[in-house]
């Protein structure tokens, strides 16, 4: 029965392909059609067949459209065949650096019966899939260049270097890296079967001819809509582009259901690969990626708006997990589990790794730099503490005194620029929260001067909610209000950066805060007592 569903899913994804590359022939028939008549005319012209005044008019008119057709032609063949397609940016593993996790991929591709990926390399997410790198412009310069190396922590780990002029057809296998350092080997192993699985059908030539063409069409919009170039130039891409993407809607279906059908391939032929421990795995998956999504949001971006990195990323994932499970007891028969051989120790180096994902991780999610310095450098967890917590923690105190500053608490009446002689207290702040309500009403003034400056430096979207806490004149209220308009004019003032895609400051946490933010210890093999 599994045969007979690979079957079906490899016939589905070839028929799609064949789709696909039908469209690419019927393009190239247009363009190929006002050529074909005016040969037609002109060799008419020549015989004798085709003469008069209206023949050579018409036979003008078709070769001038003709050549005209054939130039736009060759100039979308020559912008899809070279621009080069979008490459994930990822820590290149080679195999003396990882012997036992090739090999582990290479047995597993023998048991599946499909090629094997022709390498491996890790990304900072929560997944895995196989990335066609066959492109010329793809070498392992350019493919460096793309990842960024860093002085401190490359993406290319020690050792990690592809030979000059190896051709390598086969995809390349993407792990994500929380995967390597949380879970087991046997584990790892059964969540990756469906995604080896998936080079069989990749090696099929027309999905593979279909797959170049579909990624040469969007490098090639990608190029179109690139800014910067000149008025001539824009003009000739944007018509490049608009064709590029009148082809990529009429293929868009075909392509899609390909890649269902290479997937449902894949996913049938793995049926016959560790299918008990791919459903524990599954749930490892799970809980590996709210891990990852809470140690982002909670401690690795407030280190990174400070200008740290965490340079063990995913030590820290699994230190925090293993806390979060002994003591909820989230997976079942854990103690047993942590006995197992780790994924990570199928690396030569895994410190080494973790600190290369761990850059990468700050570069994507956060907009950081390629290399260390002074306002970027690696953080330790053991200085986590003192490093960023500590720093925090006297921002937000900072902040807040100045808050109190503006609304003059503390201050003498007689003298409101004099300093406080207490000083910045935590007593300070008591006193304010405790006042009473007819003086609050003294900050009336205050509390409008707040909400007038968070309408200048606020983002959108956010208005409504501050409009509660300005209308609020108790002394709380009017300090909540205050500390937003602060913290408005701060993000206004600090550089833009993307942040982490679905990684918002105001969602709610996944484990209603349970998982520890600070355990950051090593994994022990036994449970605590």
């Amino acid at each position: 029965m599994s045969g007979t569903g690979v079957e079906v899913g490899a016939q589905a994804a070839r028929s799609r392909a064949i789709a696909v590359l039908r469209l690419r022939s019927r393009a190239l028939a247009v363009a190929l059609l006002p050529a074909a008549a005016a040969v037609v005319l002109l060799a008419g012209g020549a015989t004798g067949h085709v003469v008069g005044p209206s023949w050579d008019v018409a036979r003008w008119i078709v070769t001038a459209l003709a050549v005209l057709v054939l130039l736009v032609a060759a100039g979308v063949a020559l912008v899809v065949a070279r621009a080069r397609p979008a490459l994930s940016p990822t820590v290149a593993i080679a195999e003396e650096s990882a012997p036992d996790l090739y090999r582990l991929v290479r047995d597993l591709a023998d048991r599946l019966d499909v090629p094997a990926p022709s390498a491996i390399a890790l990304t900072p997410d929560c997944d895995s899939w196989l990335e066609d790198r066959t492109h010329p412009a793809h070498g392992p310069a350019k493919e460096r260049d793309t990842a960024g190396a860093a002085k401190g922590a490359s993406d290319t780990v020690r050792g990690a270097r592809v030979p000059h002029g190896v051709p390598s057809t086969a995809p390349v296998l993407v792990i994500g890296s929380p995967f390597l350092w949380w879970m087991r080997v046997g584990e790892l192993r059964a969540v990756l079967a469906p995604v080896v699985a998936g080079t069989g059908p990749s090696a099929h030539p027309d999905i593979a001819a279909a797959r170049r063409f579909v990624r040469g069409l969007d490098a090639a919009v990608a190029v179109a809509s690139a800014p910067g170039r000149g008025p001539v130039i824009r003009t000739v891409l944007g018509g490049i582009g608009w064709i590029a993407r009148l082809l990529l809607r009429n293929c868009r279906v075909h392509a899609a259901e390909m890649e269902r059908g290479v997937a449902a391939a894949a996913a049938e032929r793995a049926q016959t690969v560790d299918y008990g421990v791919r459903i524990v795995a599954q749930e490892q998956v799970g809980l590996a990626y709210a891990g990852w999504d809470r140690l982002l949001t909670r401690v690795a971006l407030p280190a990174w708006r400070m200008g740290r990195w965490p340079s063990r990323l995913d030590a820290g994932v699994v230190s925090a997990l293993t806390e979060l499970s002994r003591r909820d007891r989230l997976a079942e028969g854990f103690a047993s589990r942590l006995g197992e051989r780790p994924a990570c120790d199928l690396l030569e180096e895994p410190g080494s790794v973790d600190e290369a994902a761990s850059l990468l991780a700050a570069r994507l999610f956060h907009g950081g730099p390629a290399e260390t310095g002074p306002d970027w450098a690696p953080v330790a967890w053991q200085e986590y503490p003192d490093e960023v917590v500590d720093r925090k923690w006297r921002m937000d105190a900072a902040r807040l005194h100045r808050v109190l500053d503006s609304l003059g608490v503390g201050h003498h009446p007689a003298d409101p620029t004099a300093p406080d002689p207490e000083g910045p207290t935590l007593a300070r702040v008591l006193d304010h929260l405790s006042g009473s309500a007819s003086t609050a009403g003294g900050y009336g003034v205050v509390a409008a001067s707040e909400a007038a400056a968070y309408e200048e430096f606020a983002v959108p979207g956010t208005r409504e909610a501050y409009g509660a806490e300005a209308h609020d004149e108790s002394p709380s209220g009017i300090l909540a209000a205050g500390l937003s308009a602060e913290l408005a004019r701060e993000e206004a003032a600090a550089p833009a950066r993307p942040a982490p895609a679905g990684q918002g400051p105001d969602e709610a946490l996944w484990d209603d805060g349970a998982l520890p933010l600070f355990p950051l210890q090593p994994p022990r093999s036994t449970p605590s007592p």
